[in-house]
């Protein structure tokens, strides 16, 4: 480029300043985006929370949206387990400072097809969903895809903090994560579906929980 060259030749400008001047004609041609520059969010697949406080916990119900690629389908027509994670966090709001994380929960799912009785079945569970572990999860089967899905998309009363973790006085906020987790599926896959943005379903919301005067 000739710019660059003219900023080599000059030897009054540092190599500092010849990058600056490089990067920002770069930008200015729209070649190169700024982190912050990403597209607007879909809010039709924004997760609607709900918290419930009792007197011992804290609990969560989450209905969403999202359907499923067709990549994603067929691997699992052709039996292969697809799996998704949800995580939910209590965050302390701090107005000098960070929020500081006061309690974090998991759930993950694993959803397969059995071609032999052309039933769907879903485990849940806190932990890696393998196969030594399924006997610590709640196991559901259903008929078809969408009914298996429908359980996918929500959450019922799911207990995401003691009650002692609560500050009286103090504002907190939940913060809701769920994704398709490609990190469990079999490895040549997982390689198969790197960059891929079909393989890729990620959904984020946070909600503020009101203030509890202490008693």
């Amino acid at each position: 480029m000739a710019f660059i060259t003219r900023c080599s030749k000059k030897l009054a400008l540092s190599n500092w300043r010849c990058w600056l001047l490089v990067v920002a004609m770069v930008l200015a041609q729209g070649l190169v985006r700024p982190a912050w520059a990403t597209e607007a969010p879909d809010v039709s697949r924004t997760p609607v929370l709900k918290l419930e406080r009792t007197d011992d916990a804290l609990w969560l119900t989450a209905q969403f949206r999202f359907e499923l690629p067709v990549v994603v389908e067929d691997a699992l027509l052709k039996g292969i387990p697809i799996y998704f994670v949800a995580q939910a966090e209590l965050l302390r709001e701090r107005w000098y400072w960070t929020n500081r994380k006061v309690a974090s929960v998991q759930r993950r799912m694993r959803l397969a097809y059995h071609p032999l009785t052309q039933r769907w079945r879903l485990n849940i569970g806190s932990g890696d969903m393998t196969e030594a572990t399924q006997g610590l999860t709640l196991n559901l089967n259903f008929d078809t895809l969408t009914d298996a899905m429908a359980a996918v998309r929500r959450f019922s009363r799911w207990k995401i903090a003691e009650a002692a973790d609560l500050e009286p006085g103090a504002q907190h906020i939940v913060e809701f994560r769920f994704a398709l987790d490609t990190s469990q599926l079999p490895r040549p896959l997982q390689i198969g579906t790197l960059g891929q943005s079909d393989w890729q379903i990620a959904l984020t919301a946070s909600q503020v929980l009101g203030v509890e005067r202490g008693k």
